[in-house]
């Protein structure tokens, strides 16, 4: 577990630390690169950021291991062990909701997560689907710092930012992840529908050699 540094605020950078919290970490870090790996925490620990602006506490309002679990998995999909069948969100929200059942969560419980992961590119979608979706769509795009679209992005200070930064560093990783989602794209029609984000990114790398989201990252809060 990260030990705040000076300065942070109490809680900032703690996760979960309960067994299952450990079991997502222990089967997404290494199937992913260490930028998406970050990433998937960045996007918990902004998460719950919001969730404070909200005034929505853990355990009333919202099951913590849950919010960890779907934000930490919500790239599996482009996970280096995947099948690469489906458009990433799917593939990576049908290997979370298997893996939250067979560590003996309840099916409800795995369908909030399968919903939040296969929603997060979702806009418009994702945050009238419940709480879960709502927290796990705005901390990916709190870490996008901005080109997502985020009502928070003025919530998070800057000495938030640095600690959160600090220890789990970007990485490049907007063109990490980009470069994962192409991949996994290119692998079977399935994964690039048209319109979805998979098939944009795909297409948009194979006709101009860097994405939308690229270029607008450029110029966002926290850059690449």
């Amino acid at each position: 577990m990260t030990t705040p540094p000076r300065g942070a605020a109490p809680g900032l950078l703690t996760l979960p630390g309960t067994p299952l919290a450990d079991a997502v970490v222990n089967l997404v870090r290494p199937v992913q690169t260490p930028s998406v790996f970050n990433h998937s925490i960045r996007t918990y620990l902004f998460a719950r950021l919001v969730a404070a602006r909200l005034a929505l506490a853990a355990g009333d309002d919202y099951d913590d291991d849950l919010l960890f679990a779907a934000c930490a998995m919500h790239d599996l999909g482009v996970a280096s062990d995947g099948p690469h069948r489906q458009r990433f969100e799917v593939e990576g929200a049908d290997r979370a909701a298997a893996f939250l059942v067979e560590r003996g969560s309840s099916e409800a419980d795995a369908e909030q997560v399968w919903q939040a992961i296969a929603l997060h590119t979702s806009p418009g979608i994702a945050e009238r689907r419940g709480t879960l979706c709502v927290l796990v769509r705005e901390g990916v795009a709190l870490d996008f710092g901005g080109p997502l679209g985020t009502d928070h992005l003025d919530g998070v200070t800057d000495e938030q930012a640095d600690a959160v930064h600090t220890a789990y560093p970007r990485l490049e990783m907007i063109r990490s992840l980009t470069d994962a989602i192409v991949a996994q794209a290119a692998k079977h029609p399935k994964n690039a529908p048209r319109y979805a984000i998979p098939g944009e990114f795909l297409r948009e790398r194979e006709t101009f050699g860097r994405t939308r989201m690229e270029h607008a990252c450029r110029s966002s809060r926290w850059g690449d």
